[in-house]
C-alpha cells in the first residue's frame, strides 16, 4: 500500500503528460487542417484564373483585342455569393481593365503583388496568372489581352488616317481575302504588305499583331493602359470556416474526451490508494476488534469473579457491625466497609451488563403495560424525593425486546429521579408520530443537561451525577442501537431535559386515537 501512495506523483505526473500531449497533437492537426483548407481555397482561385485565361484567348480577336462587355459578363457568370465574390483585370500598372462582382480596393488591399491577403470573411489572391506581353522570341506577336468597349473596337485612332480597309469593317460582308469562320464571321484580317504570315500557320488560327490600321506608339499605349496582366480574385472564406469551426468542434470534444479520461484515471488511482488503505484499515480494526472482544470477556470474567469475595467481606462486615462486643468505632468503620462494597459491587454489575451483547428479539409490547411497571418498580425512589410522575399514553402496542426495552426504560428514569431536586416533575409521554411510529420521551424539569455534552452523555463513564457509575446512558443506547431506533437529549422548557426515543414500530392492529 504504502509503495502504491508513493508511486501517485508519478502516476499524476504521466497523466498530465499523456492530456498535454493529446492536446499538442489536437492543436497541431487543426491547424494543419486550416492550412489545407487555406491551401484548396488558393488553388480553387489558381484553377478559376487559369480557366477564365485560357476562354480569354480563345475568345481574342485581331491584334488580340476582346470585347469589354463580352469579358465581364463571362466573370460575372463566374461569381458566386458563397465563392467567389468579386474578379478584376488589371494592366501592368495595376489598373483595372475589367472587373464582376463586388468592388475590389486596390488602395486598401495594398499593391496588387503582394500575392494573399486575408480578411475576416474574404480573402483577396492576386497576381495568379500572368497574361503578359511574350515578345522574347517574337517581337511581332503577342500573348496579350486587351480589353476594350465594343464601341471602340473598330472606331479610328487618327483622324488624319484613312479608315480601316472595307475587309475590316465589321458592317462589310466578308471577301474572299479574309478568313471566316463556319458562321461566316471575321476571325482575323488580311494581312497587309509586308507582313507575311509565318510557314506553317493554318488559317483557321487568328493571328494576334497591332491592327494594319494602327500605328505602332498607339498600340503600345493601348498595351500598357488596357492590356490584361493578371487576375485579382476576392474569394468568399465561409466555407473555409464553416470547415475549421466543424475541426474546431471534433478537436474540442476529443480534447474534452481526454480531459474527462484524464480525471477519470485519476480518480480511479485515488480510490484504490483510498481502498487499499481502506482494506488495511479494516484488517487492523477487525484485528483490534477481536483483541477487545477478548479483553471484554476477561474483563467481565473478572468482573464476575469479583463479585464473590466482595459478597464474602461485605457479609463478615455485616456481622463485625451487628456485634455488641466490639467497639462502636470498629462498628462504624464496618458499616463503611459495607456500603464500599455495596458502591463497588453496583458498578461490577453495571460493567457486566455493559459488556453484555445485546441482541433484540422483538414481540409485541404494550408501552402502558411497561411504563407502569417500572414506575411501580421505582415508586420507593420516587416517593423518597417527593416526586410528581405523570403517564401520558395512547395505548400503543410496539414491537420491542421486552426485557430489553424494560431495562432501557428503568436506566432513563433512574436517570432523571437522580438529576431532580425533591419535589421536581417527571413526564412519561408516549404517541404517535406517523402511521407506523411511535416516540416515547422521558421529561424533567431538573437541571438539564449543557449543549456540549448532549452527544457525549451516551459514551461509557460519562456521567454528572457524583454517584452515577456512567454506564447507565450507555446500556440505553445499546438497546436503543439494537433495536433500530434513535435517541437524542434534548432541551426541555422551559427547564430541564428530554430523552426522546424515536421510530418505535407500531403493531399492526393498533387502534389509532
Amino acid at each position: 500500500m504504502k509503495g502504491m501512495a508513493n508511486r501517485t506523483p508519478f502516476v499524476y505526473g504521466l497523466l498530465l503528460v499523456a492530456l498535454a500531449v493529446i492536446a499538442a497533437w489536437q492543436a497541431v492537426e487543426h491547424v494543419r487542417v486550416r492550412q489545407s483548407a487555406q491551401t484548396a481555397l488558393v488553388n480553387r482561385a489558381k484553377d478559376i484564373s487559369n480557366t477564365m485565361g485560357l476562354v480569354m484567348r480563345s475568345q481574342r480577336r485581331f491584334g488580340g483585342i476582346i470585347s469589354k462587355e463580352r469579358l465581364e459578363s463571362a466573370l460575372k457568370d463566374l461569381v458566386k455569393p458563397d465563392e467567389l465574390s468579386g474578379v478584376a483585370l488589371l494592366n501592368a500598372s495595376g489598373e483595372v481593365v475589367a472587373s464582376a462582382g463586388v468592388p475590389i480596393d486596390l488602395e486598401t488591399k495594398g499593391a496588387w503583388r503582394i500575392g494573399e491577403r486575408w480578411d475576416h470573411q474574404t480573402v483577396t489572391i492576386m497576381g495568379l496568372v500572368d497574361l503578359g506581353t511574350n515578345v522574347a522570341n517574337d517581337p511581332g506577336r503577342t500573348n496579350l489581352t486587351i480589353v476594350m468597349p465594343r464601341s471602340e473596337m473598330f472606331r479610328p485612332f487618327d483622324t488624319n488616317r484613312p479608315p480601316p480597309p472595307p475587309e475590316m469593317d465589321p458592317g462589310h460582308a466578308p471577301g474572299r481575302d479574309s478568313a471566316t469562320n463556319a458562321e461566316g464571321n471575321l476571325r482575323f484580317p488580311r494581312l497587309g504588305p509586308g507582313r507575311e504570315r509565318p510557314r506553317g500557320t493554318n488559317d483557321a488560327r487568328p493571328w494576334f499583331g497591332r491592327p494594319p490600321w494602327m500605328k505602332e506608339e498607339e498600340y503600345n499605349t493601348m498595351l500598357q493602359k488596357q492590356g490584361a496582366h493578371g487576375f485579382v480574385l476576392v474569394m468568399s472564406t465561409l466555407p473555409l470556416q464553416t470547415a475549421v469551426r466543424r475541426d474546431l468542434w471534433l478537436r474540442s470534444v476529443i480534447a474534452v474526451l481526454a480531459l474527462a479520461a484524464v480525471v477519470g484515471s485519476g480518480l480511479a488511482w485515488r480510490n484504490l490508494i483510498k481502498s487499499s488503505e481502506l482494506q488495511v484499515r479494516l484488517v487492523r480494526a477487525s484485528e483490534l476488534n477481536s483483541h477487545l472482544k477478548e479483553m471484554n470477556l476477561a474483563a467481565a470474567g473478572l468482573a464476575h469473579e469479583t463479585r464473590n469475595p466482595l459478597n464474602i467481606i461485605r457479609g463478615l462486615a455485616q456481622i463485625i457491625s451487628k456485634d455488641s462486643s466490639v467497639s462502636p468505632e470498629i462498628q462504624r468503620h464496618s458499616r463503611a466497609v459495607t456500603e464500599e462494597v455495596d458502591r463497588v459491587t453496583a458498578q461490577l454489575n453495571e460493567f457486566i451488563n455493559y459488556s453484555r451483547p445485546r441482541e433484540a428479539r422483538p414481540v409485541e409490547v404494550s408501552l402502558g403495560s411497561v411504563i407502569g411497571e417500572v414506575v411501580r418498580a421505582l415508586n420507593y425512589d420516587i416517593e423518597e424525593k417527593h416526586l410528581e410522575v405523570q403517564v401520558r399514553d395512547e395505548g400503543l402496542t410496539v414491537w420491542a425486546d421486552e426485557q430489553l426495552f424494560r431495562q432501557a426504560l428503568f436506566n432513563l428514569l433512574i436517570n432523571a429521579i437522580q438529576a431532580l431536586s425533591p419535589g421536581g416533575r417527571i413526564q412519561i409521554v408516549s404517541e404517535r408520530t406517523a402511521a407506523t411510529e411511535a416516540t416515547i420521551e422521558i421529561r424533567d424539569d431538573g437541571p438539564g443537561v449543557p449543549a456540549d455534552q448532549r452527544d457525549e452523555i451516551f459514551k461509557p463513564y460519562v456521567t454528572m451525577h457524583e454517584k452515577g457509575t456512567g454506564l447507565g446512558l450507555a446500556v440505553v443506547q445499546q438497546i436503543v442501537a439494537a433495536h433500530g431506533w434513535e435517541i437524542q437529549c434534548v432541551p426541555n422548557e422551559p427547564r430541564g431535559a428530554v430523552f426522546r426515543i424515536s421510530h418505535l414500530q407500531i403493531a399492526p392492529g393498533t387502534p389509532t386515537s
